[in-house]
């Protein structure tokens, strides 16, 4: 039987394009689920994004293995741990190459000193979020335990199975982000940079995100300019119709910032309280996307002279200019 007859008969896999197959994979927490992608090529699969180091994404990429399915490579649109998370454990388990951009490898490196979750919780602390411990940030930290086998760089051409792809840096919802585009087939692959039904978390990942919503906005208009027929995105359905959904996620963070001039016109706010006012009470579990969210809508809405920070008893601030 030939790779592809295999795959048809994993039920969990579903062919949306030719030689290009999509895998759900599920886990218990976080998102709960992330599109994997595996591209038919002469030598084998490659697949792009794994899913989480969980054990429930572990069974369900074993069933497809031990279909007898032969993956060439595995490849990353960042390296968030629902994307990443299985690297290692492919490596270990099947020998599998790990190539991976300049980038996210300088994030690997990053998230794996552990002073990453000691500086997040003081992060937390200066916008007037709640208190978590740096146990439960640095929870997934296993998804970063291996060493890529291959680095490519922004704007380099590489293969997907047997087609050419471009890379290009598309930062915002990580720093690290890259999308790969095939113009002949007007192919994006996505990741989290553009998703169907819901807004990508733009956050302040570390220090050296300094207006990653700003980053978000010049890299959306930089997909959307792309000649795209079909987007395969990191969670969701497909997306067929890229500068209308694009156009949507920027309305949607215009509505938000509205959110926030109504919020603090009658008196300045930390991010905590002002994105209660907006999303409600929020459980320890639900709250970081929100806040993390608000942030970075008050750092670009500060940036373009709307809003102004002043700390006050070691928080941020944030006031209406008018």
């Amino acid at each position: 039987m030939r790779n592809s007859e295999k795959l048809l008969q994993i039920p969990m896999l579903e062919k949306v394009a030719e030689d290009i197959y999509k895998l759900s994979v599920h886990f218990p927490f976080g998102m709960r689920q992330v599109n994997c992608y595996l591209f038919k090529g002469d030598n084998g699969f490659t697949v792009v994004d794994t899913g989480s180091c969980a054990k429930e994404s572990i069974a369900i990429w074993e069933q497809v293995m031990d279909a007898g399915i032969k993956v060439e490579k595995l490849i990353f649109t960042h390296t968030h741990p629902d994307h990443i998370g299985l690297a290692g454990w492919f490596q270990k388990t099947y020998g599998t190459p790990v190539h991976m951009s300049g980038l996210c490898y300088k994030e690997v490196q990053r998230v794996r000193n552990l002073k990453s979750g000691q500086w997040m919780c003081h992060f937390f602390k200066q916008h007037g979020g709640p208190e978590i411990s740096e146990d439960l940030l640095m929870s997934e930290s296993k998804s970063y335990d291996f060493e890529p086998d291959v680095i490519f760089e922004n704007n380099e051409k590489i293969k997907l199975g047997n087609d050419s792809y471009e890379v290009i840096r598309t930062p915002g919802h990580a720093p690290d982000h890259i999308c790969f585009y095939q113009p002949e087939r007007q192919i994006l692959v996505a990741g989290d940079h553009v998703l169907d039904e819901i807004s990508p978390i733009i956050a302040v990942w570390s220090a050296d995100d300094l207006n990653p919503l700003q980053d978000y906005f010049d890299s959306l208009d930089l997909v959307s300019g792309l000649k795209v027929k079909l987007v395969l995105p990191g969670h969701g359905g497909l997306i067929e119709d890229l500068p209308a959904r694009a156009a949507a996620i920027k309305s949607g963070h215009i509505r938000r910032m509205q959110q926030i001039f109504e919020s603090i016109k009658d008196e300045a706010k930390p991010a905590g309280q002002i994105y209660q006012d907006i999303y409600g009470e929020l459980s320890i579990y639900k709250f970081f996307a929100p806040l993390m969210t608000t942030i970075s809508r008050l750092i670009y809405l500060e940036s373009i002279g709307k809003v102004q920070s002043k700390i006050k008893n070691g928080e941020y601030y944030y006031y209406l200019i008018d």
